[in-house]
């Protein structure tokens, strides 16, 4: 019973040292982000600003075509990374291009497990 009571003590113990150790963890970091709030912008005295002609009907403002100039930049780095099917060397899930090597090891592991006897 003495070897049972030594280790809820030690249990406790090292539990609430983890959680106190995270919630002090928790609070200087809410501190830090108190502290590291952005500072407001100045306001100076409103300038008045020059009139912009509203675009006609059906054409694309210059803001909107550099986002989308953007858009299709960021796009198109995205698929070079992800390697289109015509790069690969199967189709995933054809045997007929697969290596031996790849089309033994399938077959082993599709093999149900038996215990030599």
């Amino acid at each position: 019973m003495e070897n049972l009571g030594f280790g809820l003590t030690m249990t406790v113990l090292g539990m609430g040292l983890v959680f106190t150790v995270l919630a002090l963890i928790w609070g200087m970091l809410n501190l830090l982000t108190r502290f590291d709030r952005p500072e407001a912008p100045v306001v100076a005295e409103a300038a008045p600003t020059p009139a912009v002609a509203p675009a006609a009907e059906g054409q694309l403002t210059p803001d909107e075509v550099a986002a989308i100039a953007v858009a299709v930049a960021v796009h198109t780095a995205t698929l070079r990374r992800e390697a289109a099917p015509t790069v690969r060397s199967y189709w995933p899930g054809s045997l007929l291009f697969a290596s031996r090597w790849v089309a033994a090891g399938r077959t082993r592991q599709n093999q149900s497990w038996q215990r030599r006897r």
